[in-house]
């Protein structure tokens, strides 16, 4: 049994959410829909504050690498973040993929590799991958799924948050292997990012429920960091005046990380 991630709260701290619409057996057959060669992920705009109101649902904020799992009845495909084709890199989590029992999918989430104490570990990840621009595959990588964009022949893009969310977890609640499903509770933001932060993990993603999934930093997702920090580049200094040799102040110039498109996060 692979480790499982360390909670977000406790149990006795804020119930996990509920599905709030159950699928009704009823609803007439939909036509089938093409499964997409690739979709433009939804990214999380960074916020300092975390939202509340009963509109928004949180999960851990994981430090891994960004991956869509393809599942088509030919195989399955994992795809970076930048469109990469990474399905060799993540045997674990491919053939964890072949057993879940569906027709086609294509499962948004996070690869991590978890500490002793349940925390995502970048560095861990990245040397399991040998280091940047590093060709070795990564066995102890696990899988969080977190959204749902194609199922059994349906296009999901166009679909609640919620509802996408509730077909997710129909067949991933309960896995401990290389796939699992991402924590998703409800509760108040604010003390969800201060459970966050006290349990040691980087912060939290909060996300409308009743949001479709829209490809880009659209603020349908929200990351709150428990660490606030910018870069800067320092491109000027004064002398003190009253310490020879020593530096008065400096001119700084906001820095925007880039990461090279081989980077699937």
């Amino acid at each position: 049994m692979r480790s499982r991630s360390k909670p977000l709260l406790l149990d006795d701290q804020v119930a996990k959410s509920k599905t709030r619409r159950p699928r009704d057996p009823a609803q007439p057959n939909l036509p089938f829909d093409e499964m997409p060669a690739r979709i433009e992920p939804a990214l999380a705009l960074l916020k300092s504050k975390a939202p509340s109101g009963p509109d928004w649902t949180f999960e851990v904020k994981f430090d891994g690498y960004r991956l869509a799992v393809h599942i088509e009845p030919g195989g399955v495909r994992i795809l970076t973040r930048g469109g990469h084709d990474w399905t060799h890199r993540f045997p674990s989590i491919a053939d964890e993929a072949k057993k879940l029992g569906v027709g086609s999918a294509i499962l948004d989430g996070e690869a991590v590799v978890l500490d002793k104490t349940g925390r995502s570990d970048f560095g861990a990840l990245q040397r399991s991958l040998g280091g940047r621009g590093g060709k070795r595959v990564s066995g102890e990588s696990v899988f969080f799924a977190f959204d749902l964009l194609y199922f059994d022949g349906h296009l999901l893009t166009n679909t609640e948050l919620s509802v996408r969310r509730h077909l997710l977890s129909d067949f991933l609640d309960g896995s401990t292997g290389a796939i699992q499903l991402s924590e998703e509770v409800d509760g108040d933001g604010e003390k969800i990012l201060e459970s966050a932060c006290i349990h040691g993990l980087e912060g939290i993603i909060a996300k409308h429920r009743d949001s479709k999934y829209r490809s880009g930093r659209t603020g349908d997702w929200l990351k709150i960091k428990c660490v606030q920090s910018e870069s800067f580049v320092v491109i000027g200094y004064e002398e003190s005046s009253v310490a020879r040799g020593g530096i008065g102040s400096l001119l700084l110039a906001g820095a925007r990380r880039h990461l090279p498109e081989a980077d699937p996060r």
